[in-house]
């Protein structure tokens, strides 16, 4: 269809007279979020965390659906998502509302409360949940001394009783709630969780501790990990969650060795660092290990370069670089023994296979 001259002004008038922040929404956020999803809610009486773990089939879980706040509660506002749920739900705990009175109060206010799903949960325990009549697939909640579980559009109830489980099965455990979390939540998820399939996934988990020195941040998170987008986004919120915590496993631990260790070693040796006055050879006993000794010459270097010396927060011992093997080769160069060390090395970094 031909659009007329006045047509296509009224277009532009109407446009740029649009709100400002319409344009800026997200198109799936006009009428408001929405998170159908699954998540656990929990709190650990031992040592007084608080936290949310969740995941879903759309992006960006962790923007909308957990709250929690250090020494109150734990808040999980879900499907047709009403954030300001999180805000007020644990303004009403710290004020010393019961979970439940609070719920039942902010609901009665709310117009679409048949199309939210929340669950809350105390400190202390004391818990309340929400699940509307809106969604048209499985919905349900279920609570624990420690927890609230809740999803929609799920494969069962057995997602839940799954999450559920496994949560029951850690109390008292040596581990961190946001480790906790993560493990139950997974366990619904390998049970089918959320049922719609082929759309963009996310997961989350936040956690506040209010014991002193657990966190640097005034609000006491310690934990906040949001995968907004992933194939497989538990997994992925394993991972990340296991190479910050540095919890052995997430990284393979294995014996420094290899043919460019020999090399870093014959030229640490021709600038007079490694054993000098001796001839390498790749033959020799530890000719690719990375000893202490080798460490301990790396080191040398690096603070004659003035690259600074190894320290707590700083650069790790024996750290070789880029930068370092560019200072290298450009000693051996000063001290003109670059071109011998070279030919040297010609044998072992030949490629053999």
């Amino acid at each position: 269809m031909r659009l007329t001259r006045h047509a296509v002004a009224a277009l532009v008038t109407m446009l740029a007279t649009a709100r400002v922040g319409e344009a800026q929404e997200p198109a799936a956020w006009r009428d408001g979020p929405v998170f159908h999803t699954f998540s656990i809610a929990a709190v650990d009486p031992r040592t007084g965390e608080v936290g949310v773990a969740v995941t879903t089939r759309v992006p960006c879980v962790g923007n909308g659906v957990p709250w929690v706040r250090k020494g109150v509660g734990a808040v999980a506002t879900q499907a047709s998502t009403r954030t300001e749920y999180g805000t007020e739900l644990l303004d009403a705990l710290a004020r010393g509302e019961a979970p439940d009175a609070a719920l039942k109060r902010l609901l009665a206010a709310d117009s679409g409360a048949q199309q939210r799903q929340v669950g809350v949960i105390a400190l202390d325990g004391r818990s309340a949940q929400h699940t509307g009549t809106g969604p048209n697939a499985w919905a349900g909640h279920r609570a624990g001394r420690h927890y609230v579980t809740q999803g929609n559009i799920l494969v069962g109830p057995e997602v839940l009783e799954a999450v559920a489980k496994s949560f029951e099965a850690s109390e008292g455990s040596p581990q961190h709630l946001a480790d906790r979390l993560i493990t139950a939540l997974n366990a619904g998820f390998e049970l089918g969780g959320d049922k719609r399939h082929g759309l963009r996934t996310s997961a989350a988990v936040v956690v506040a501790d209010s014991r002193p020195g657990m966190s640097r941040r005034s609000d006491g998170q310690t934990v906040n990990i949001n995968i907004c987008e992933h194939e497989q986004p538990l997994a992925e919120l394993r991972r990340v969650y296991d190479a910050v915590s540095q919890t052995l496993g997430y990284r393979t631990l294995q014996q420094f060795s290899g043919g460019d260790v020999f090399q870093l070693k014959v030229m640490l040796n021709a600038l007079g660092y490694y054993k000098p006055g001796e001839t390498l050879t790749p033959r020799m006993p530890d000719a690719n290990l990375f000893t202490s000794e080798v460490v301990a010459a790396v080191d040398s270097f690096r603070t004659s370069e003035g690259m600074g010396t190894p320290r707590v927060g700083g650069s790790p011992a024996g750290l070789v670089d880029p930068e370092t093997v560019q200072r290298l080769w450009a000693a051996l160069a000063k001290a003109g023994k670059d071109t011998a060390v070279r030919q040297q090395l010609l044998d072992v970094t030949m490629i053999r296979r």
